[in-house]
């Protein structure tokens, strides 16, 4: 499939056999958490298991070239539809790890990776990205959150997004007109987050508000479950909405497509696939919005990682998220990435890329070490 000869039996034992002891290793050294629904609970007692106890051959690609992403369905044996939880997120990751094995088996980064076994065509070379800040603190003001988004322009990013919500609606028109200021007056190039807390009388109040400033989108207005309420919302605000960062199925895609109203001419979609069941789990709910009539380029992932990158970079995405300077060290690209103009070119590193993150790898490192 890929020009590689096919591992033999032993060779193919081995390698799996060792990332068996990976995936041991996180089991053993993993911290002990009292709530057994947890993410960490959730892998070692369900989905590693699994894995570790499945063929090896079974976890091959047909050619026996690569570890199989697909092994996914190894991970969900017996688990029921629906009550998602953490275990979405468990899930995710390990669905992240698998991916990245292959592509190093491969020698290639992972978008070139994607794009060889999915047969998706040539890739983006660069992608969007957007910088996202302009979180409430005790002793930010007006004249903090300016610099905060001058300093995401100065690191190469046209496109900034700010929180709203966490005060009341005339102060938060201020730090909107504030950041406004900062981006000589083009609304097109903020995107404003509510994190769902909005019911619906909030939601329409400041969507009459924020309208007439011609935002880049208006993001998570309300509760993401409540479709009815975004339904009536994209009804009456002309500008981009943009949702789907907590929906972590693909039934629940496909509700929001169903009955949230979105419009597939102007509106985003920010399934997030570490969040919700990994690549492969995405992969079908970008099946699932071909079949509405959706262009991927609606779609920029939730998340600000090098794993979404890869993601919107082979199956040309509308973009990614970017967090400068937050959730470090698991957040952000590589060390060394340049952002010109809101795009950021990936590198040749194999698989995700995690190496080119000095301190992430420390950590992995001391993490395999311990």
């Amino acid at each position: 499939m890929f020009g590689h000869s096919p591992l033999q039996r032993g060779h193919r034992l081995r390698l799996f056999g060792h990332h068996r002891h990976s995936l041991a290793h996180t089991r053993s050294t993993a911290p002990q958490s009292r709530i057994a629904n947890s993410a960490g609970e959730i892998l070692r007692r369900r989905i590693i298991p699994r894995l570790m106890q499945a063929d090896p051959d079974e976890l091959l690609t047909e050619d026996g070239a690569a570890i199989d992403p697909a092994a996914w369905k190894f991970m969900l044996r017996n688990e029921k539809p629906g009550g998602h939880g953490e275990r979405s997120v468990a899930v995710g990751v390990v669905d992240m790890a698998l991916f990245d094995l292959a592509a190093k088996l491969a020698g290639l980064p992972l978008y070139k990776w994607l794009t060889r076994h999915y047969g998706l065509g040539a890739p983006d070379e660069d992608v969007f990205v957007y910088a996202a800040g302009g979180y409430y603190a005790p002793d930010k003001g007006l004249t903090q959150l300016q610099e905060e988004m001058r300093g995401f322009l100065d690191q190469g990013y046209d496109v900034v997004k700010m929180k709203i919500g966490g005060a009341s609606l005339a102060d938060d028109v201020k730090r909107v007109e504030a950041v406004l200021e900062v981006l000589d007056g083009d609304g097109s190039r903020l995107a404003v987050d509510a994190n769902g807390r909005f019911d619906l009388d909030t939601v329409l109040e400041f969507g009459r508000a924020l309208a007439p400033y011609g935002l880049f989108w208006y993001e998570e207005p309300g509760d993401p479950l409540d479709f009815a309420l975004h339904a009536t919302l994209s009804e009456r605000y002309p500008g981009p909405l943009d949702t789907g960062e907590n929906l972590f199925s693909l039934p629940d895609a496909r509700n929001l497509i169903r009955y949230g109203g979105m419009r597939p001419d102007r509106d985003y979609l920010q399934f997030d696939p570490v969040l919700g069941y990994g690549l492969v789990e995405y992969l079908r709910i970008q099946d699932m919005l071909r079949q509405h009539g959706w262009c991927a380029r609606r779609c920029i992932p939730h998340g600000g990682h090098q794993f979404s990158l890869h993601i919107a970079a082979a199956l040309r995405l509308g973009g990614n998220e970017s967090y400068p300077g937050e959730f470090q060290p698991t957040g952000g690209f590589a060390d060394a990435a340049v952002i010109e103009h809101s795009r950021l070119r990936l590198t040749d590193t194999p698989g995700i890329g995690f190496e080119d993150k000095a301190e992430l790898h420390r950590v992995f490192r001391e993490l395999h070490t311990e």
